[in-house]
């Protein structure tokens, strides 16, 4: 791989996750932008009982956070496989949320997002995510 090539990669890796930051943020703090930055217009989600369009999650989860609550991700054990234009990525993810409803009970959530990501234009999004849920918790505070 050639000097050029190989920054390009960094530089498209980063890319890649600064877009699953922005979709943590977004889910965390119920920041509308930053969500629909993370996906493309026509990207599909498969998120627990969701299973549909990306904008179809996105309506959903605003729904549900803008009623309140507490919402952390955290992202580890990200793989990013470069295959030019198009990039399979997993990434491991930890999440604590409870809702404005039931503050006293907290749901800990651990599992795997499994993303298709695509550049378009010079930028990376997510055009399809699977996700895997690995542990899920409830408890009182």
């Amino acid at each position: 791989m050639s000097g050029q090539a190989s920054l390009q990669a960094l530089l498209d890796r980063e890319a890649i996750r600064d877009c699953l930051y922005r979709y943590c943020r977004g889910i965390d703090r119920c920041d509308e932008a930053a969500l629909r930055s993370a996906y493309w217009e026509d990207a599909t989600d498969c998120h627990g009982a969701w299973n549909g369009s990306a904008e179809g999650f996105i309506a959903q989860a605003l729904g549900k956070l803008r009623q309140g609550g507490r919402r952390v991700h955290q992202i580890t054990n990200v793989l990013i496989e470069l295959h030019g234009d198009t990039a399979a990525v997993e990434s491991s993810f930890f999440a604590l949320q409870s809702t404005a409803a039931l503050p006293q009970q907290q749901t800990f959530l651990c599992g795997r997002y499994v993303d298709r990501f695509e550049r378009r234009e010079g930028q990376w999004r997510v055009v399809a995510r699977t996700v895997v849920y690995d542990w899920i918790e409830e408890r009182a505070r």
